[in-house]
């Protein structure tokens, strides 16, 4: 039976409030609520990991928004009112330097205020893959990242011009859900980790988890992505997401590798005092 979903959620008279913008605003709610609760889980204190989340946000929000204008200068200053429907435009390219940026100031910022690196990367991870479950969901009902077309019960079909214009979408023609696959494995790696972050056995087990659950994740729903604007690489073979998942795997092994022995394990580091509040 085929799905059909919507880029739209909603509307109120002319306002118009876009799926994946509504997910996504949803999941940074949801993020920032269980961090509280992690980062007492962590030993870190919660409104350092607050206001670390707030500024990580603002800069990936500012800086990839200012990236698109600049991409598309020339035509926003032939048609500056396309200035208002930047924020319903989704890309890969948009999420790598969101990322990039987030990263950077969420980095930037403990090391400023002497957050535990380890433990605050724990306590981040399972609010982080509850955001990208959102995320993903959002992307759904958009369209964007769309998956290749497919002969299955549960495909979905596009039929709305906004999805087209939006991400590139094919209208009419049924295709595999790939980032409800990939919703649901970020949603499972999220429930996992929460389990798991209390009874972890040094600081940094729950990020590398992170790291390798996350990668895996991200490779192998790619074979069901549609390439297009992803970026291929080695004829084909491997698109730019699942580079960027290699080197997560990569990553988060070296993590869980880098074990203290049983004597020698340290104790948890104790809470980072409180930063300003944002």
């Amino acid at each position: 039976m085929l799905a059909q979903v919507h880029p739209i959620l909603f509307h109120i008279g002319p306002v118009f409030i876009p799926s994946y913008g509504a997910f996504t605003a949803l999941g940074v709610v949801l993020g920032l609520v269980l961090a509280l609760r992690t980062a007492r889980m962590a030993g870190v204190a919660s409104g350092s990991l607050w206001n670390l989340c707030i500024v990580a946000l603002f800069t990936a929000l500012v800086g990839s928004r200012l990236l698109l204008v600049l991409v598309n200068w020339a035509v926003l200053r032939s048609h500056p009112s396309w200035l208002f429907g930047l924020a319903m435009v989704h890309h890969p390219l948009l999420a790598a330097v969101g990322s990039a940026l987030a990263l950077l100031a969420g980095l930037l910022y403990a090391r400023h205020y002497a957050m535990p690196f380890f433990s605050t990367a724990d306590a981040l991870a399972p609010p982080l893959a509850l955001g990208l479950a959102c995320e993903q969901f959002g992307s759904l009902l958009a369209g964007s990242g769309f998956g290749t077309s497919a002969r299955v019960g549960w495909a979905i079909v596009y039929t709305s011009p906004f999805a087209a214009r939006w991400s590139g979408t094919p209208l009419g023609i049924p295709l595999h859900p790939v980032q409800a696959y990939s919703g649901v494995a970020f949603l499972t790696i999220a429930l996992l980790l929460l389990v798991l972050l209390p009874g972890r056995a040094q600081r940094g087990d729950i990020a590398g988890l992170w790291l390798l659950l996350s990668g895996s994740a991200i490779y192998f729903t790619e074979f069901w992505r549609d390439p297009f604007g992803r970026g291929l690489v080695l004829h084909g073979a491997l698109d730019g997401p699942q580079i960027a998942a290699i080197a997560l795997v990569l990553l988060g092994g070296l993590v869980l590798l880098q074990r203290a022995t049983p004597s020698a394990a340290p104790a948890l580091e104790p809470a980072s005092p409180e930063a300003p509040h944002a």
